[in-house]
C-alpha cells in the first residue's frame, strides 16, 4: 500500500485547465529510495579512491565525476519539470537554478574529459551545495515539492562529503 501523496484535482477552463493539489510534507518512500541510491556511486567513488589499488584511481575518479555531473544534469531537468506546475508559470529563480545546475553538470563533464578534475570537483560541489541550501527554501516558498525542505539537506550531504573526499585524494595524489 502506498502512503497518501496528497490529492490532485483538474477541471477544464476556457483555453486550458485548472489544477489544484495538496502534498504531504514527508518524503515518499520511492523518493527516499531513489534519492539515496542515486548518491551512493559518489560515496563509493570517494571511498574507492582511498581503498582501491592505485591502478584503479584514474577510472574511479572519472566515473565518480561523470556520475556526479550526470546527476546534476538530471536534477536540472527535475527543476525544470517542477517549474511547469507553478501557478502563473515558471519563475525566474526556477529557470536560473535549472540553468546553473545544467551548466555546472555539463561543465564538470567537459572538465573531466579534458583532465581538469579540480575544476570538475569545484563545479559539482557548487551545484550540490546550491541544492542543499536553495531547495529547502524553494520548498517552503512553494516552488519545489514540500518534502525537499527536510530531504534535500541531508541527501545533498552525501555528494558533498563524497566530493570532498575526491578532492582530498586529487590534491594529495601524485597521479593528478
Amino acid at each position: 500500500m502506498t502512503p497518501d501523496r496528497g490529492t490532485d484535482h483538474m477541471e477544464p477552463v476556457k483555453g486550458g485547465r485548472r489544477v489544484s493539489a495538496s502534498e504531504p510534507a514527508e518524503t515518499p518512500m520511492d523518493g527516499l529510495f531513489f534519492g539515496v541510491v542515486a548518491m551512493l556511486p559518489l560515496l563509493a567513488g570517494g571511498i574507492g579512491l582511498f581503498v582501491l589499488p592505485d591502478n584503479w584511481s584514474f577510472l574511479t575518479l572519472n566515473l565518480t565525476l561523470f556520475w556526479g555531473a550526470a546527476i546534476l544534469c538530471f536534477l536540472a531537468g527535475v527543476r525544470r519539470g517542477v517549474s511547469f506546475r507553478q501557478p502563473g508559470g515558471p519563475k525566474v529563480t526556477q529557470i536560473a537554478m535549472m540553468l546553473f545546475l545544467f551548466i555546472a553538470g555539463y561543465g564538470a563533464i567537459v572538465a573531466t574529459v579534458w583532465a581538469f578534475p579540480r575544476l570538475a570537483i569545484g563545479l559539482e560541489l557548487a551545484g550540490y551545495l546550491a541544492l542543499a541550501i536553495l531547495d529547502p527554501l524553494s520548498a517552503r516558498a512553494g516552488r519545489a515539492p514540500l518534502y525537499f525542505a527536510s530531504f534535500r539537506p541531508w541527501q545533498m550531504a552525501i555528494p558533498l562529503v563524497s566530493l570532498l573526499l575526491v578532492g582530498a585524494y586529487v590534491l594529495t595524489s601524485p597521479f593528478f
